[in-house]
């Protein structure tokens, strides 16, 4: 009987680890969406720097009102409830954006934020819950999902361009979001969930909380400079490169890709590096050549030099993230769901702030460069907080 009930929770691990990953793919790309985006809808709405960073201040802190109702969600109803509803905000945002003037564009970038903030912590933390002895990788793993949306954006947004089928594009990805929920819905009656009970779990993250409040702290603060790095530096490649003589608009949008193919290569490579690195020295020689890949782009000026620090940054980053959610589930045990909300928060409060810094800086200089130096500088507080916490790598499965 034992056997057959680890054999049965195995299945629905896998099962619900294989959904996590189907979902993360749509959510990547629309998580993106707004940096391809971003000259076409600053050409059509006429906008400057500085409005054209609000629109990450609207997706990202609208997603903070997600993540909040999250964690309420999943304790009521399930992870995969709370992920479902985060889908169909997504699908509906994207769907109605290509008809939407300024003020409901904003809208349509508002909805679809808080449905990322409703699915992408339920997702990161199921994942984490039912892969418990390999946390970091199944990490790794589900946001190299997530990577093949992101890589795969720019492209399709590229090749939409030309043909003005963008319109056609937003429709497939919200047509996309309703297959994704279709089949978790259609999952299985013996995939069982991790049970998450409202009220004894948030007495113990109020006291994992106090008894921690060193991790508490420096987690908050990784959690929203990562978010905001990624998103200011990733947001504002394609409009950087625009600005820059002689590179043509096709090749300007897709430069985020290789920022983000670099996150997708790092993510697929990092469960084959922490089986014989600790996770502190991964994120830390990491962020080393993330902030080496940030300082090279200020000072390129031909698409080469771009695209290869993008490609730098990227894969510098791209283990740190899921590093930082596997500490998380490391510090606070069955306490982390609850306050995931919290770390997940922060986190997009820092996509609200740090995309928006460098558009207002951008326009008070009137140079984009200056801006840039933004996530730069975030990075290496990142890097700074990494190196005084943990002086050795906790105990921690890969």
């Amino acid at each position: 009987m034992e056997i057959s009930t680890e054999r049965q929770a195995a299945k629905s691990s896998r099962a619900l680890t294989a959904a996590a990953h189907a979902a993360f793919v749509p959510i990547g790309i629309v998580t993106v969406l707004l940096g391809p985006l971003l000259p076409a809808l600053s050409a059509r709405w006429s906008l400057d720097y500085a409005q054209a960073g609000s629109l990450f201040t609207a997706q990202y802190l609208t997603s903070t009102l997600g993540v909040a109702a999250s964690g309420f969600l999943v304790s009521r109803w399930g992870f995969r409830f709370a992920i479902n509803a985060g889908l169909f905000a997504m699908g509906l945002g994207v769907g109605v954006l290509p008809w939407a003037g300024h003020i409901l564009g904003v809208a349509c970038i508002a909805c679809y934020g808080v449905g990322m903030g409703l699915a992408v912590p339920a997702a990161n933390l199921l994942v984490a819950e039912v892969n418990p002895t390999r946390r970091s990788a199944a990490l790794n793993l589900v946001n190299f999902s997530w990577s093949v949306g992101a890589v795969a954006c720019p492209f399709l947004v590229a090749a939409a361009n030309p043909g003005h089928h963008t319109t056609f594009l937003l429709e497939a990805i919200a047509c996309g979001f309703l297959l994704v929920i279709a089949g978790i819905v259609a999952l299985p009656s013996w995939v069982v969930e991790p049970a998450r009970g409202a009220g004894s779990d948030g007495l113990s993250a109020g006291a994992a909380m106090r008894s921690n409040r060193g991790a508490l702290l420096l987690l908050a603060a990784l959690f929203f400079i990562y978010v905001g790095v990624e998103n200011a530096f990733g947001g504002w490649t394609a409009s950087y490169a625009k600005s820059l003589p002689g590179i043509p608009s096709a090749w300007a949008v897709m430069t985020p890709s290789f920022f983000y193919f670099a996150l997708l290569f790092g993510r697929w490579a990092a469960p084959l590096v922490l089986r014989r690195v600790g996770e502190l020295a991964v994120a830390r020689w990491g962020l080393l050549l993330a902030c080496a890949g940030m300082a090279t782009l200020i000072f390129s000026h031909k698409i080469a030099g771009v695209a290869a620090s993008a490609a730098v940054a990227g894969l510098g980053l791209a283990a740190v993230y899921p590093i930082t959610i596997s500490l998380l589930s490391h510090e606070f045990g069955a306490a982390a769901t609850r306050v995931g909300s919290i770390m997940f928060t922060m986190a997009n409060l820092g996509g609200a702030s740090l995309p928006w810094l460098v558009g207002f800086f951008s326009t008070r200089f009137t140079d984009l460069r200056v801006g840039l130096a933004v996530p730069l500088a975030a990075a290496l507080v990142m890097l700074g907080l990494y190196w005084t916490r943990w002086r050795s790598t906790p105990v921690a499965a890969t």
